[in-house]
């Protein structure tokens, strides 16, 4: 039941969400400065086996996304955000109990002042961290994260450069980027947690920044949203970057059916790699793929 709870909380918010969705569009309305998207959806991924000699596992996972677009722009002044929440979960033929398949609470702000005709004086920042616990399957046993362990806040100054409408690049020669575990027993273990050790709760860093992001309709019916950001910190081993790369690639079959294929690349120096056994390694390269069919209802103004 606990792991509904975070699933229940994303499709309740929502449809808090959907009640001032009127109000929302109302203003926006009155003044055209606000551009408003909202596209939650509701994906589904089903693999059945019947009398299958080669074998295999019937499965079943269920994940609710939700992304929220909300720009404000005037001749001088760009202001863009994007607030999104994921949580899904799988049911698998040899297993009991439900495991965790997708989790994020996300949130980014970018300011910009023009400066040129492409370029702006600008400032972003950025927060994320999950619902749930999170394991290393199979052993469910041991958790390894929670919310706000790990939460990630980082803020910077810089320029934006957008070429055009659908693409920009957000660099920061100079910004802060604190890593935040508020369990301490995660950090007081062997291996730490994050790159934070000995029951300390933050990690904080100063550095170099770049954020770029794309989003556009490539084909008829197909759209893209990727979004790359990289840090380097100046203070420890500025060579090793922090790197975080999204990829959505939304098929749209109707109004209301699509099918997503969604990727996450991160490689973070801080954060070891944790086998199914416990044991800590080095930091790796880490990758995340999902793909399903699904209902999405688009609300745009």
């Amino acid at each position: 039941m606990k792991k509904f709870l975070p699933f229940l909380f994303t499709i309740i918010s929502f449809t808090c969400f959907a009640q001032h969705t009127d109000t929302l569009i109302k203003k926006a309305d009155r003044d055209t400065s606000w551009k408003f998207v909202a596209e939650p959806a509701l994906l589904f991924n089903q693999t059945s086996f019947a009398n299958w000699s080669a074998g295999g596992s019937n499965s079943l996972t269920l994940t609710t996304k939700i992304p929220i677009f909300l720009d404000y722009r005037t001749e001088k002044v760009k202001w863009n955000n994007i607030f999104t929440l994921a949580y899904g979960l799988s049911k698998q033929q040899e297993f009991k109990k439900l495991r965790k398949t997708d989790d994020k609470i996300a949130f980014t702000s970018k300011v910009g002042v023009k400066a040129s005709k492409q370029w702006d004086y600008g400032a972003l920042f950025q927060f994320s961290t999950q619902m749930s616990k999170g394991y290393v399957y199979p052993n469910d046993s041991v958790y390894v994260s929670k919310f706000m362990a790990p939460a990630y806040f980082q803020f910077s100054l810089g320029f934006n450069y957008r070429p055009y409408e659908f693409f920009s690049v957000f660099m920061s020669p100079l910004g802060s980027r604190l890593t935040l575990v508020t369990d301490k027993e995660l950090t007081k273990r062997p291996e730490g947690a994050f790159g934070i050790f000995d029951g300390n709760t933050t990690l904080w860093q100063v550095g170099a920044s770049l954020n770029a992001l794309l989003k556009k309709d490539i084909f008829k019916n197909v759209a893209l949203l990727s979004k790359l950001d990289l840090f380097s910190d100046y203070k420890n081993h500025p060579q090793n970057i922090v790197v975080s790369w999204e990829n959505n690639m939304l098929f749209k079959v109707n109004s209301f059916i699509n099918v997503s294929l969604f990727t996450h690349l991160i490689h973070d120096p801080n954060s070891p790699y944790i086998d199914s056994n416990g044991k800590a390694h080095g930091s790796r390269i880490q990758f995340k793929e999902n793909f399903g069919v699904g209902f999405t209802y688009k609300i745009k103004k």
